[in-house]
C-alpha cells in the first residue's frame, strides 16, 4: 500500500478508506443490510491486512454500534498509532433537548461518548456530519478547536454543505486562529459530479482533501444497467436514492454505466475498479469510502489502485454526464422538510 497525505497535512492515509456505516448490530440500525460484529470483524481485519489504515464511522451509525464494533476490531487487529480513525457528529442521538446538533454542549458531550465507544483516548479526524444552522458557526468552530487543543481530537473535517458555507467556516477559523478543517467528506462519483462547480475548486484552492461517500453510486456503477439498482442498499434507500440519482437522469446514467462496462471489459477488470480508478484521477480526491460488505469488495477496491485510465477512456466516462439537481448543500431543516414533502419517506443517511 502506498500512503498519501490528507490534504496539505502530514497525515498518512491509505488511498482507500473503509466506510463503517456497513457495520452495526442490525437491531440497532439497518436490519436488512448492516453487519453485526461477528460478520464485521473479519472484514475489518482483512482491510488492515491489505494495508488500509483509514476507517470512517459516525456516532449515529446503528446508534453507536458501528463505533463500538470498529473500535474493538481495530484494538485487536491494528496498531493504534498507525491507523486513522474518523468519526462524525451532528445527527440526533437521543430524544429531548441537546440530543443533536453542533452546540458546544453537544460537541463536548458527543466526543466523550464516541471516545468511549471507540475505546480510544483520541480521535484522528473528527467531522461535522453536515452543518447545523441552529447554532452559530463561531460557537461550533471554537468548540471543535478546543478539542484539538486538549488532544482529544487530532484533526477536524466537514461534510456535504454549500461551498459558500464551507468557505465562511474556513475564513472564520483562519481569522480566529482556530484549528482548521482539513477535509471535506462529500458526494462525488461518475453519476454525481455537481461538486465540480464550486466545492471541489474551493477544496483545491484551500488545500482541503476530499473523502468521497457513495463512490459507486449506491452500487449502480458496479453493475450493468439492468442490475444497477439491484443492491440491497439501493432497494432499501427508498426515495432518498431517487433524490441522489433521479430517474430523470436515467438516459445519461445508462450511457455512463455502459461506458464503465466497456472500459472494464477492455481492461479485464471489474466495473467497480474502473469507477474507483476514475475518482483517483481527480486531484482533490484523497480516498473513496468503501462500505465493504465482503472480502471481494475490499480486494476490488485495493486492486483499483493498479488501474490507470487513459485520457480517452476518462472522457468516454465523463462525456455522457448531464447537469442535475444539486442537493449537496441540503442541511437546513426547512429546506429538508420541503424536499421531504416532494419525496415522501426520504431520510438522509
Amino acid at each position: 500500500m502506498r500512503y498519501i497525505k490528507l490534504g496539505t497535512t502530514g497525515l498518512d492515509v491509505s488511498p482507500i478508506a473503509i466506510g463503517a456505516m456497513t457495520y452495526g448490530e442490525p437491531d440497532r440500525g439497518h436490519p436488512v443490510w448492516s453487519k453485526g460484529e461477528q460478520d464485521a470483524r473479519p472484514l475489518i481485519r482483512h482491510a488492515v491486512e491489505e494495508g488500509i489504515n483509514f476507517f470512517d464511522t459516525a456516532n449515529m451509525y446503528s446508534n453507536g454500534s458501528s463505533e463500538e464494533i470498529l473500535g474493538r476490531a481495530l484494538k485487536d487487529f491494528a496498531d493504534r498509532d498507525a491507523v486513522v480513525i474518523a468519526t462524525k457528529l451532528r445527527h440526533p442521538m437521543r430524544l429531548g433537548p441537546n440530543g443533536r446538533g453542533l452546540s458546544r454542549k453537544a460537541i463536548m458531550t458527543e466526543v466523550e461518548h464516541s471516545l468511549r465507544r471507540l475505546g480510544t483516548d483520541y480521535i484522528d479526524l473528527y467531522q461535522i456530519h453536515r452543518n447545523d444552522h441552529s447554532t452559530p458557526w463561531e460557537e461550533t468552530l471554537e468548540a471543535l478547536s478546543d478539542l484539538v487543543r486538549t488532544g482529544k481530537v487530532r484533526y477536524l473535517g466537514a461534510s456535504s454543505m454549500h461551498a459558500w458555507e464551507f468557505a465562511k467556516a474556513l475564513q472564520l477559523q483562519k481569522q480566529n486562529g482556530w484549528a482548521r478543517f482539513i477535509s471535506m467528506q462529500n458526494h462525488y462519483n461518475l453519476l454525481a459530479r455537481e461538486e465540480e462547480r464550486e466545492m471541489i475548486p474551493l477544496c483545491l484552492d484551500q488545500g482541503v482533501g476530499t473523502i468521497i461517500w457513495s463512490p459507486l453510486a449506491r452500487g449502480r456503477l458496479a453493475r450493468g444497467w439492468g442490475d444497477a439498482r439491484s443492491t440491497t442498499r439501493s432497494q432499501t434507500d427508498g426515495d432518498f436514492a431517487d433524490l441522489l440519482y433521479s430517474p430523470e437522469q436515467d438516459a445519461s446514467n445508462r450511457k455512463i454505466i455502459d461506458a464503465v462496462g466497456d472500459v472494464a471489459a477492455a481492461y479485464g477488470v471489474t466495473r467497480a475498479q474502473v469507477a474507483l480508478a476514475w475518482l483517483r484521477r481527480q486531484p482533490v480526491v484523497t480516498a473513496p469510502l468503501v462500505g465493504a460488505g465482503s472480502i471481494q469488495q475490499i480486494d476490488e477496491a485495493v486492486a483499483s489502485l493498479d488501474v490507470e485510465l487513459t485520457d480517452d477512456q476518462a472522457r468516454s466516462l465523463e462525456d455522457p454526464y448531464t447537469p442535475r439537481y444539486d442537493w449537496q448543500g441540503v442541511s437546513d431543516e426547512a429546506e429538508m422538510e420541503a424536499i421531504r414533502r416532494r419525496v415522501p419517506g426520504m431520510a438522509l443517511s
